[in-house]
């Protein structure tokens, strides 16, 4: 391995969640009076609490609907009873890693929603207690550093010698800024075409289109790259 460590976003890189939480957030906006597109709301991607509030708040210039919490949590309560698809490759790249390799998740998400998609995925063994949130685990979420220098920290891994694995701007910025090597996935389905265009402009090191690709950048020679 290239690296000493992985760091893993999570919704849109190893569940394919954006494009349905996206669908359903521009939906409830526009029947709210706040007409929103789908490709509009990438600009949440990687929010949560209330930096995501806050952000909503400011797009549609106004106070929060009465019910939307409400809207929300019934949403976010069916995808955690369903279960929600892959990213294409996800669990046979995160089973292909030496069982003694250190890799955690770091998530704008609640640890009840991380550590259940994960059982949904057959993945929660595998990471063990290293699942952090960003709402949870540090006092700056995402776009700030710390959730992935705390990650390396507890991995006990050199933040330098870690490869993170990001989808979206506001996780791309945040990791860029932690000096870690970052790995731009655009697998997902809520991933416009410019969308390597958009993380390759924040700075990340690499895209990648899909887990093919990440192997490849995992495990190739500095000088591959």
């Amino acid at each position: 391995m290239r690296f000493d460590a992985l760091l893993f976003d999570f919704d849109g890189v190893l569940i394919d969640s954006e494009a349905v939480g996206s669908a359903h957030l521009a939906a409830y906006l526009t029947g709210a009076g706040h007409p929103t597109t789908q490709e509009q709301t990438i600009r949440f991607m990687g929010l949560s609490g209330e930096g995501f509030r806050a952000a909503v708040t400011h797009w549609i210039d106004g106070p929060l609907p009465d019910d939307f919490d409400t809207a929300l949590a019934g949403a976010s309560a069916r995808a955690l009873a369903d279960g929600i698809a892959e990213i294409a490759g996800a669990i046979a790249f995160v089973r292909s890693l030496p069982a003694d390799f250190p890799i955690a998740v770091v998530s704008s998400s609640s640890t009840h929603w991380l550590s259940t998609h994960l059982t949904h995925l057959g993945l929660r063994e595998r990471f063990g207690d290293h699942v952090y949130s960003g709402r949870e685990h540090v006092r700056r979420g995402k776009p700030a550093p710390d959730l992935y220098l705390f990650g390396a920290e507890r991995l006990g891994v050199d933040i330098a010698r870690v490869a993170i694995i990001e989808d979206s701007p506001v996780g791309a910025t945040g990791a860029v800024a932690s000096g870690g090597y970052v790995i731009g996935l655009c697998a997902g389905s809520h991933c416009p075409p410019d969308h390597g265009a958009t993380l390759r402009a924040l700075g990340v090191h690499d895209i990648a289109d899909d887990f093919e690709a990440v192997q490849r950048i995992v495990s190739a020679s500095p000088t591959a790259n």
